[in-house]
């Protein structure tokens, strides 16, 4: 088992440093005398300004391990084993608790996939923000009141001060997750990471959070980390794509060059399941069989089960993640031949 390291840089002073720098995670959930290997490797950096989107389908280890960074996890069962999640150059995981959430809470906000079950229901929404500047700012009650209206005015809430009084049951699905996201932005955080935020809404409003998130972002100067399974989502937003498979990345690299040119057959087969207009009329192409069970990971390449590349050398072998393109990491052993496709 890896042993969970700081490896925090502590280079010259005024060295540039990534907003955020993920390196080596690993998580593993254990109960019932069996270990979930949920997150094993990760790594990825963010600038400020940057999306970088984590990519997969449901238990490849995206969410967990964007818990793992902002020190959410419940552990137990949740144990980080290993790596090292740094802010600005400031190692996360082996601050004191305590230090750790006034960090999180104040320079990294996460915006959850359920807006209903994030919201506490016997509370308006607009004190449910307030408080976010009561609390954090120790502003007044009428000051508090006063930037939460601005803030739902700011994600497009309609009559926000009218609204101000409403529970989040009077709010359609598109709405609460705007609520949501004026939540995480109260407290003018340098880093947003929205797991999910477009799950269980239609296409046009999808759209239109997306859109409002990317508006927010640039105005803001924040770094986004944006989890999803949805490579539709992503393609207009994100600057680099980091793709999960089995608790590992699989292939990593800018958003315009991974639609291009996809290095692995997991990306491959994402993106022929994904309708176009060019496949207009076209029947799409689903990856067959089903994600691995996390706690009995097969053995070699993770994906070879349902590769259509697979030879006898993946099962028995761990493809490194390596670069066979410029800035083009994927971890397949034929990945110059998947890129020349």
């Amino acid at each position: 088992m890896t042993e969970l390291t700081d490896v925090s840089k502590t280079g010259a002073a005024g060295a540039h440093h990534p907003l955020l720098e993920v390196e080596d995670l690993h998580v593993e959930f254990r109960m019932q005398g069996s270990t979930v290997r949920a997150v094993n490797g990760l790594s990825y950096t963010l600038e400020k300004g940057q999306t970088v989107a984590i990519l997969g389908e449901s238990g490849s280890g995206k969410s967990v391990s964007a818990q793992a960074v902002m020190g959410i996890l419940d552990t137990p069962p949740a144990h980080v084993t290993g790596g090292s999640v740094r802010f600005q150059g400031q190692e996360l995981l082996t601050l004191p608790e305590r230090e750790r959430r006034a960090m999180c809470g104040n320079r990294i906000a996460m915006i959850f996939q359920d807006a209903l079950s994030a919201l506490n229901p016997v509370h308006s929404v607009g004190i449910q923000i307030a408080e976010m500047f009561r609390v954090h700012r120790k502003a007044s009650r009428a000051e508090a009141k006063a930037k939460a209206i601005e803030l739902m005015d700011r994600v497009r809430i309609p009559s926000a001060a009218a609204r101000f009084g409403d529970y989040p049951h009077q709010f359609s699905g598109g709405m609460r997750q705007r609520i949501m996201i004026a939540m995480a932005l109260a407290l003018e955080p340098d880093i947003i990471i929205a797991d999910e935020p477009t799950t269980a809404l239609d296409v046009t409003v999808q759209n239109q959070i997306m859109k409002l998130l990317a508006k927010l972002q640039e105005e803001m100067e924040m770094g986004l980390i944006l989890i999803t399974h949805d490579l539709g989502v992503v393609a207009d937003v994100a600057d680099k794509i980091v793709v999960m498979y089995a608790g590992s990345v699989v292939e990593q690299a800018d958003v315009e060059e991974l639609y291009a040119r996809p290095g692995h057959p997991y990306t491959e087969g994402l993106l022929a399941s994904v309708p176009t207009l060019a496949s207009k009329g076209q029947r799409l192409v689903p990856i067959t069989g089903q994600p691995p069970n996390l706690a009995a990971i097969p053995s070699g390449c993770a994906f070879h089960p349902r590769c259509k590349r697979a030879t006898d050398r993946c099962p028995v072998e761990v493809p490194a993640l390596r670069e066979p393109a410029p800035g083009h990491l994927s971890a397949c052993h034929y990945a110059e031949e998947v890129l020349g496709d």
